[in-house]
């Protein structure tokens, strides 16, 4: 067998940085946060509930977007940052046209599970082919 080459380019290194870090939990609450800031400046026809239309309907996605970048840029505290991302997203169920019509509310509590899942020194996973493939070698061995 040889060896595959080391990737190089920027995509190689994305998935390094995104390797090291809460990616999809931290890209599911900013769009969650996002998106309740989108459906707050529908029409009045569209609002379902219109909840406490101040500063609160306002300040919880804003910070839900603000904990989903600060997962993605700072993962070391991605315990405070998941659990903050989903209290914050459970409170858009009443300040936030029913946390943005569910679709932000629920992205924002998938979001945050998945960082609050995610462990810094697990092992990379390997592809399914990878390991068929390392499966027949290993019987190939066995074999002779």
């Amino acid at each position: 067998m040889t060896a595959r080459p080391e990737r190089v380019g920027g995509r190689a290194a994305f998935r390094r940085w995104r390797g090291r870090r809460p990616f999809w939990g931290g890209l599911l609450l900013t769009l969650a946060g996002a998106e309740i800031l989108l459906t707050m400046k529908a029409s009045l026809k569209v609002v379902l509930h219109v909840g406490m239309q101040g500063l609160a309907g306002y300040l919880l996605p804003s910070l839900m977007t603000l904990c989903g970048l600060l997962l993605l840029f700072s993962p070391g505290q991605r315990v405070f940052y998941s659990l903050t991302g989903l209290l914050l997203s459970l409170g858009t169920w009443a300040t936030s046209n029913l946390g943005g019509f569910l679709i932000g509310l629920l992205l924002g509590c998938a979001g945050s599970c998945l960082a609050f899942g995610w462990l810094p020194d697990q092992e990379p996973r390997r592809g399914r082919r990878r390991r068929r493939r390392e499966a027949r070698a290993a019987r190939a061995a066995a074999a002779h």
